[in-house]
């Protein structure tokens, strides 16, 4: 038998190894330190050059040791968890286009100069209340700014901020303490001054509202679009090609090589002096690193110009390549550059929408254009629509039609046009403004198209979260339907699409309740679930300085656990960390009745009052607070509702004071007791009195809180007295979404977000107790 011949030094299989290592160190809780790293990446890196039969492994391994050293590196350079956010004075320079809010600035900012224990050096992400003049891109200031450890909220389907900070190197987030004594210290200068400057001039040459586009696409400067304008882009599956992509990036590229050959073609003689190949692989890497410049080196676009440049390479260096090797190899030099590029679901699309075009597509030429465009299309939707799925939860029904409309319309019209008015532009001001107008031409009808499209009935379907059982099967699906004509049993492979498209919900059987309490901050909203119904009980903050919570963690947290319908939503009291979000959860779901306290409940609300009771599935609904005709005083006027199945009790209070309580305990003691309790008032030392404590006597008690919220709560008196009863201690801020189940059994915590899928860059989060998720000290 022939021995295997070791596999070469950048072969495919290599590339598959290396990327095995990455992804498998970012499931890690935690990472081993610096220097042990070092040490066993320079052992692998070894083993891969002096032991050729041990390539894969060594790859591997390497790939695995690598990650974490880089990992551990920009976790070091974060600021510390801390309890008390820092308030510092320092020096640096505006990063990129600060995104301008009606009443507040929100920017990134690279400190140069600051005291001890600022990550000097780094990136960190502010906030600015108010419109400060002259923030302008590339700009230097002196700012006293308030930091903190990058942390965020964290619910199925939802945007992980702490991950995408640390792909994004983040070392911190925090806002302008003191704006009156910030200090500019150098005017604007740079690329981003420039693309400023820019996007400025085509606003000015055109209409109001019609430039948006030509800016995304030209400069990358999406500030200008709107939240619907990304919901129409949702719902055609066209985000990938607005503002600056990879794939963008790519065409450039070509754009510069056949300008290459163009010279060569004008000017034969060229040809004695610079070997063609060369000149071309020199122009389509120029043109691509000017277009990832215009972006503002955005991460997607860097890393498609280092795959670029990776195959541009060999070209230079004239090394003989196929598909493959050159896959491979740019596969290899994004992952030497930056291992933490595999957090991003741009890097997933973008290898394995080439892998499937690789292989599934003829190598030979074939005649006419149309059908290959229309198969790679084809191949594209079906091969990512796993990773679809995974990452963002939803599939898009007009996706296929709105991409074969939208990719050549942009990639071969639109955006020439634009560049070309970016090229004239310092020229001719008339001229350029000529090329923007076509641009925006096209680009209006094309969203006169799109807009239809988008409402359509079901453009936009919602899925549950997938497990990563879901989507290998539903890879090996596609992998099956896209083998060649005449490959048996392609009709079964679509069995395999089944436990991602069409997973179990585990809804509760009758008779029992599932409580799920939303991670949405400093707020509340908590989704009850029976058999057949389901209610959302308030519906988070929704900032006017920051985020709809109900929009960013609510919709998605429910979507992502197969919610397609609201029964009923019950809003305790107007407050905004309370009620904040019920405009995009009321988008979301029309037909959902709507119960909030009398002096608050706007037209077509339902009045929430004591007695009101109902049941569905077995289980039992009572509104214990407020009384009939009791005056509006916001928390103290906070709706309470009573659950009860299979003879166990969730009580959740709103954000009820001391007052109410003692009524409660005085009118109504018997229908406090509880298993499960959402704690008043966040934990604050207004609420929570010993004689209700000792009425409601729970074994679970959850708070709703932001990580260092500047309340500091909950209060630790306050944690510490539940805990002298016996209860469990919960805090969203620390365990992310919290999942529990009632029924005749008892009451079982399902799921904690944060603590159930540990990773090394979820910081715990600090709060004003410092307790996390424990277990009740007695069974009843």
């Amino acid at each position: 038998m022939t021995p295997r011949s070791p596999p070469a030094p950048m072969s495919l299989s290599v590339a598959v190894a290396m990327l095995a290592g990455v992804s498998a160190c970012q499931v890690l809780p935690a990472l081993p330190p610096l220097w042990l790293g070092a040490v066993l990446s320079v052992i692998a890196a070894g083993f891969y050059i002096f032991a050729p039969t041990w390539r894969d492994l060594a790859a591997l391994v390497f790939g695995l040791c690598w990650a974490a050293l880089v990992g551990q590196s920009v976790m070091q350079q974060r600021l510390p968890d801390s309890r008390v956010p820092m308030t510092v004075l320092v020096e640096g320079r505006v990063l990129g286009l600060p995104q301008r809010e009606p009443d507040s600035v929100r920017f990134d900012f690279r400190i140069e100069r600051g005291p001890a224990g600022v990550p000097v050096g780094e990136k960190v992400r502010l906030g600015w209340y108010g419109q400060p003049p002259g923030l302008d891109p590339g700009s230097c200031w002196r700012l006293l700014v308030r930091l903190k450890c990058p942390q965020g909220v964290l619910n199925p389907g939802g945007y992980d901020f702490e991950k995408s900070a640390l792909a994004q190197r983040l070392a911190a987030t925090g806002y302008v303490r003191d704006p009156a004594s910030a200090r500019r210290l150098a005017p604007a200068q740079g690329v981003d001054a420039w693309r400023d400057r820019v996007s400025h001039q085509i606003a000015q040459a055109l209409p109001a509202g019609r430039a948006r586009f030509v800016q995304a696409l030209a400069l990358g400067d999406t500030r200008a679009l709107s939240d619907r304008d990304w919901e129409i882009l949702r719902a055609t599956g066209l985000t990938h090609q607005i503002a600056i992509s990879g794939f963008h990036v790519g065409m450039v590229a070509g754009f510069g090589a056949l300008l290459a050959s163009g010279l060569f073609w004008l000017w034969p003689e060229l040809g004695r002096r610079v070997p063609r190949p060369q000149a071309t692989a020199v122009g389509a890497l120029a043109f691509a690193a000017a277009y990832t410049a215009l972006a503002g080196f955005a991460l997607p676009t860097v890393r498609t110009l280092l795959m670029i440049a990776a195959v541009l390479m060999a070209k230079l260096l004239r090394r003989p390549q196929s598909g493959a090797d050159a896959f491979a190899l740019a596969m290899i030099v994004v992952l030497l550059v930056d291992p933490l590029s595999v957090l991003a679901p741009g890097f997933w699309l973008s290898f394995l929408g080439v892998a499937w075009l690789l292989w599934c597509l003829p190598h030979e030429r074939q005649a006419g254009v149309l059908r290959p465009f229309f198969e790679s299309q084809g191949v594209a939707v079906l091969g990512l629509l796993p990773l679809t799925v995974w990452f963002f939860g939803q599939a898009s029904l007009p996706g296929p039609l709105a991409n074969l409309l939208g990719i050549p319309a942009i990639s071969l019209v639109i955006v020439p046009l634009a560049l070309l008015g970016l090229l004239v532009a310092p020229m001719s001001a008339g001229l350029a403004g000529l090329f923007w107008t076509g641009s925006a031409w096209v680009m209006d009808g094309l969203w006169w198209c799109l807009e239809r499209m988008a409402h359509w009935p079901a453009a936009t379907i919602w899925l549950p979260e997938a497990s990563l059982l879901a989507v290998v099967l539903g890879c090996l699906a596609a992998f099956w339907l896209l083998l060649p004509r005449g490959t048996p049993g392609k009709a079964l492979a679509l069995f395999l699409f089944l436990p991602l498209l069409w997973p179990d919900r585990h809804t509760p059987a009758p008779g029992e309740a599932e409580i799920v309490v939303i991670d949405v901050g400093q707020g509340l909203s908590v989704l009850v679930r029976t058999a057949a119904h389901t209610l959302l009980f308030d519906a988070g903050p929704a900032n006017a300085r920051g985020l709809d919570m109900g929009e960013a963690a609510v919709l998605p947290g429910l979507h992502a656990l197969g919610i397609g319908r609201l029964d009923t939503i019950v809003i305790s009291h107007g407050d905004n960390d309370h009620a904040g979000g019920l405009t995009a959860v009321q988008r979301a779901f029309p037909l959902a009745r709507v119960l909030a306290p009398e002096g608050w409940a706007g037209p077509g609300m339902h009045r929430c009052q004591r007695d009101a009771h109902w049941r569905w599935d077995g289980v039992d609904f009572r509104i214990l607070h407020p009384p009939p005709l009791f005056p509006y005083e916001r928390n103290d006027s906070s709706c309470v509702l009573r659950i009860e199945a299979g003879g166990r009790v969730a009580l959740i209070p709103g954000d009820i004071g001391r007052h109410v309580e003692t009524r409660l305990v005085r009118e109504q003691a018997p229908r406090l007791w509880a298993d499960l309790l959402i704690a008043p008032h966040h934990g604050s030392d207004g609420s929570s009195s010993e004689a209700f404590v000792a009425a409601v006597n729970p074994r679970w008690v959850i708070f709703a809180t932001g990580a260092s919220n500047r309340f500091g709560l909950p209060r630790a008196n306050i944690a510490e007295r539940y805990r002298r009863r016996g209860a469990a201690i919960a805090d969203t801020a620390r365990t992310g979404m919290l999942r529990f189940s009632l029924d005749e059994q008892g009451v079982r915590r399902q799921s904690a977000r944060r603590t159930d899928t540990p990773r090394y860059w979820r910081e715990p989060g600090a709060t004003g107790s410092g307790y996390a998720i424990g277990s009740p000290d007695s069974e009843r």
